[in-house]
Parts: structure tokens; C-alpha cells; sequence
């Protein structure tokens, strides 16, 4: 693979070497061309089907090549062949040379560029997905975007060739056709200038704005077919302009930015105002690591210019000094804060009766119904336990009921298995590691945080263990067992099982979204685009409701 790159790279050079040393670029002049058409016009009449053939290939090797002078070779084509041949040669010509050179970015240099920026492209390759074609249409209608930057740009993304052809084909016909059209009445211009004038220059652009028109007018008629049986019960007025149902860190935010603007806002939580960030996530394993940190350079107190130290402490007031932390910044997040900014808060569960109207069953047993505007869903994520036979007898906790589970031991866990080598498993097994536990991190892919590069994940890989992590990838769990009392794990890795004993199991394999009981099954759409890993059509969700 490596030496056909860079052969390719190669005649790359070579082919771009002899361009340059040979100044073939003085026949790809605006002078030259005018000098040179009766001499191309009557080679054509003598020899019609060589002269074209050559043409042909010339046009598709300097696409392919990305060399400068496109303009000049298609007005050559009207000059010589007339609109309608020219037009022929020229569209089928452009459109192979094109995809050659999209093909040559893809096999020389994508796979450069997704090893050093792969989530990016990631993202860009998800929008391609859904929209390339699209978008490459309308960025082929308008000439001044240089085609031969759209050719090796879209090498890199996952576009599929077909489409990119037969796009590329359609997208580029009216420019192309522009052109060769000038290239007919060469006689009479002056110079490149003479083509492309401001009034033409902005008909290109209209006309690549006009799919992007074309789009909102299709998208709002699709509005209109959503909304149209819910006609009879549309508000006349609004109680509120915004309701947000979750309480949590997108939640929060949402309603500050709206009473910020002075407006009406109505916030919904059932359960803990801050959410999983306060209570469950971020807040209170960035407390345990601190403890955890400061017992690991205790023990490599050498490394400051101190003695080495064993860490003496009480996993109880560990636990405490946690909920403390949480205690401490629960006022920024509280019923009073947001009361006091102008946020009403209803403690309870809000469910959509329709796109406008909230209802809410309030904590003390009465309900109550709100209209809005617009409403945000922002109920968070909830840990995904997975159907791991026997996982119920053996017992476990999630990065939500940890807090409050262990914060009933008198010491830490001596044998703590964590299933999952994502970031949550990562830093609770490392903190708990540091704490005195002997951890067992499973994870059934090849490497753990997969997510991020490979560099990454050994860097994190090879930490975890130096702080006594038992790191094992590429195992899968199978079930758990318990026998006269004694809690197992049964993994299998490359065929064999093996079986892990332990006192705590941590189930940290991922987070699924909360989206079910608000109603949206109500609405005819199970899931709202854009949450979680659910994804369905967005023309069948309102518009006015929105996910965080």
C-alpha cells in the first residue's frame, strides 16, 4: 500500500515537473488561445475524431492533475468544436478528470489525514452522510469556488465515487455550458474578464443559493404537514416562552440564557436540580480524585524532594468529603438561585400533552399544565446496564448509585471489578486503584477509551496499570456467578474463560439517553433526532422542541 502511495506521489511529481519545465503553461493563455484558433479550427476540419480524442484526454489529464488553465482549455472547446460537441467533451471530460483527482486525494492522502485528525473528519464524514450531495451540488453551481479544491477535499471524506460522478456531472453542467458558450464567440473577447462579468458572476451565485431556498421552502411545508393535526389545538396565546423539562447542566444553562433576555421561563425537575453533573458525574469523581491523587503522591512524596509516605485514612470520611463537595455547590444550582434570576421551578415530571403544552405532575400529587412557545428536552443520560446473566445476584453499582452506596463502607473495596474502558470506568478505576483497591478493568474491545487515538489509549493504558490497574482488553463478559457467597466474573478471551472474583462490581460500559415517559411517543416519534444514539427522521418531530 505504502509503495503504491508513493508511486502515485511520484508520476504526481513527475507529471507536475514536466508541466513546469517545459512551460506548458504558455499555451494556457488567454493570448495564445486567441493566436492559435484558426490553427486548431482547421486541424479539426482535417482530422475531426484525432483532434477531439486528444482534446479529450488533454482536458482530463489537466483536471486530474489539478493544473491551472481549466477556463482557457473549455473556451478552447467552444472555439474549436462549437457549443453543443464542446459542451459534450467538455462536461464528460471535466467530470473523469474530476474524479480522478478526487480518488488520487483519497488513496495519497485520507489516510494521513484521518490518523492525525480523525474526529474531525469523523464529524465532517457524518454531515457528508447525510448531506454531501447536496452541498456538492450547490458548491458546483457557483464557479468561483475553485472545482479543483472541491475535487481534493472531497477525496478525504467518505463520499462514495458514484456520487461524487454523477454530482459533479450535474452540478457543473450550467458553468461548463457558460463557458463553452464564450468560447464560441471568442472572436469577440477581449479577455477573461469579458466572461465573467458582475451581473453574470451574480447569476452563479443566485444560482447556487437557490437549492439552499429550494430546502427551506421543502422544509417548510414538511413544518406544515407536522403541525397540520395539531391545527386545533394550536395556543392562540402562550403561558410562557420557553419550558424546559430537566434540571441538569444543559437545562440549567438553557433557562439562565432565556431569563437573561427577560424571558418567561418555566424550568422542570423531578429529582436533584443540577443533575447528573452535580450529583452523579462530574462534581464527585473530580472530589475522589483529588483524594485519590493526593494518596498517590503520598506514597511518591521521593518525587518532591520528600520522604515516600503511606497514606493513613478513613475510606468513610473519603466518601464523606464527596457529598460535602456537592453540598457546597449545590446553592449554585438550587430552586432559590434560579427562582431568584426569574426562572419559575416546578418540581415534578413533565410530560408533552402536544407541542405546545407541557403537562406537569407536580411532587405533591396535583398537576398542572403550561403552553410554551418553544420547549427543551434536556433530561440527561442514565448509566446502560447490560443483560449480563446473574449481574442481579451478585449486585453492582453504576456511576450514579456509587456516592451513596459506598459511602456505607468502612473501607474500600479489596477486590473491584470495572466493566468498561471508557473515561467514567478509566478514572474510577485509577482513583480507586490509588485509594488501596486491587482493580480489574474489563473491556471487551481491543484498547480501552476507543474512542481516541491509539496513542491515547496506551498512554491511559499504561498509567492505569503503573498505579496498579489489571488492565484486561479484548475480554468479553460472559456472566457472573455466586457461589457460597463468593462473587465471580466469568469472562472469555480468545476462547478460554476466565473467571475473576470480587467484592464490588462497577458497571461502566456507557450511557443511554432518557427520552422515554415525556410524551414524545405521544407525538408519533418514539425518539427525537439528535439524542443519543437513536436517530430518526427529523421531519417527524416539531421543530420547536429541541433535545440537550
Amino acid at each position: 500500500m505504502r509503495f503504491r502511495q508513493n508511486l502515485v506521489w511520484l508520476l504526481l511529481a513527475l507529471a507536475l515537473g514536466a508541466f513546469i519545465a517545459l512551460d506548458l503553461g504558455r499555451f494556457l493563455s488567454f493570448e495564445q488561445l486567441k493566436a492559435s484558433q484558426a490553427g486548431f479550427a482547421q486541424l479539426h476540419a482535417q482530422q475531426p475524431f484525432t483532434v477531439a480524442a486528444v482534446y479529450f484526454g488533454v482536458y482530463v489529464l489537466a483536471t486530474a492533475l489539478s493544473i491551472p488553465g481549466a477556463v482557457i482549455i473549455t473556451l478552447a472547446g467552444g472555439a474549436v468544436f462549437g457549443l453543443w460537441q464542446g459542451l459534450l467533451l467538455v462536461s464528460f471530460a471535466s467530470t473523469i478528470g474530476a474524479t480522478l483527482a478526487f480518488l488520487a486525494s483519497r488513496f495519497v492522502l485520507r489516510e494521513w489525514v484521518e490518523a492525525r485528525f480523525r474526529q474531525r473528519l469523523a464529524d465532517i464524514n457524518a454531515g457528508v452522510g447525510k448531506e454531501g450531495a447536496f452541498y456538492l451540488f450547490t458548491l458546483r453551481l457557483i464557479p468561483v469556488v475553485p472545482f479543483f479544491l472541491i475535487n481534493l477535499l472531497m477525496g478525504l471524506t467518505r463520499m462514495k465515487t458514484w456520487t461524487f460522478y454523477w454530482v459533479s456531472q450535474l452540478g457543473m453542467l450550467a458553468g461548463t455550458a457558460v463557458y463553452v458558450n464564450a468560447g464560441t464567440q471568442l472572436a469577440q473577447l477581449d479577455s477573461l474578464q469579458g466572461i465573467l462579468s458582475p451581473a453574470l458572476l451574480g447569476s452563479f451565485v443566485l444560482l447556487g443559493i437557490f437549492p439552499l431556498l429550494a430546502r427551506r421552502v421543502l422544509a417548510a411545508v414538511q413544518k406544515r404537514k407536522v403541525y397540520a393535526r395539531w391545527d386545533s389545538v394550536h395556543p392562540k396565546t402562550f403561558d410562557r416562552n420557553l419550558i424546559v423539562i430537566g434540571g441538569g447542566a444543559a437545562g440549567l444553562v438553557s433557562a439562565y440564557i432565556a431569563a437573561a433576555v427577560k424571558a418567561k421561563v418555566t424550568l422542570i425537575e423531578a429529582h436533584k436540580m443540577g443533575g447528573d453533573c452535580l450529583n452523579y458525574g462530574c462534581v464527585p469523581s473530580k472530589a475522589l480524585i483529588k483524594s485519590a491523587k493526593l494518596a498517590h503522591q503520598m506514597r511518591h512524596g521521593a518525587q518532591y524532594g520528600l520522604s515516600d509516605t503511606a497514606p493513613s485514612f478513613s475510606f468513610k470520611a473519603v466518601m464523606q468529603r464527596v457529598h460535602d463537595v456537592i453540598k457546597a455547590i449545590e446553592p449554585h444550582d438550587s430552586v432559590e438561585r434560579y427562582t431568584g434570576l426569574g426562572v419559575q421551578v416546578l418540581q415534578g415530571y413533565g410530560k408533552l400533552v402536544n407541542p405546545w403544552t407541557v403537562e406537569v405532575a407536580l411532587n405533591d400529587g396535583t398537576t398542572h399544565r403550561l403552553t410554551a412557545r418553544s420547549i427543551v428536552i434536556a433530561t440527561g443520560a442514565r448509566p446502560f446496564v447490560p443483560p449480563l446473566p446473574g449481574l442481579n445476584d451478585v449486585g453492582y453499582v453504576t456511576s450514579d448509585t456509587l456516592w451513596d452506596a459506598f459511602a456505607q463502607l468502612d473501607e474500600v473495596p479489596q477486590r473491584l471489578v470495572v466493566l468498561g474502558g471508557g473515561p467514567i470506568g478509566c478514572e474510577l478505576s485509577q482513583s480507586f486503584a490509588r485509594l488501596g483497591s486491587h482493580v480489574t478493568q474489563v473491556e471487551m474491545g481491543a484498547r480501552i477509551m476507543v474512542r481516541e487515538d491509539a496513542e491515547v489509549s496506551e498512554l491511559a493504558k499504561a498509567s492505569l496499570q503503573a498505579d496498579g490497574v489489571q488492565v484486561l482488553t479484548g475480554h468479553q463478559a460472559l456472566r457472573c456467578e455466586l457461589v457460597d457467597g463468593q462473587k465471580t466474573l466469568v469472562v472469555e478471551h480468545k476462547g478460554a474463560e476466565k473467571r475473576i472474583v470480587f467484592d464490588q462490581l462497577l458497571c461502566a460500559v456507557g450511557r443511554v439517553a432518557r427520552l422515554q415517559g415525556y410524551g414524545l411517543e405521544d407525538l408519533g416519534n418514539p425518539y427525537a433526532p439528535h439524542c443519543g444514539h437513536q436517530r430518526v427522521p427529523a421531519n417527524h418531530l416539531p421543530q420547536h422542541l429541541r433535545c440537550g
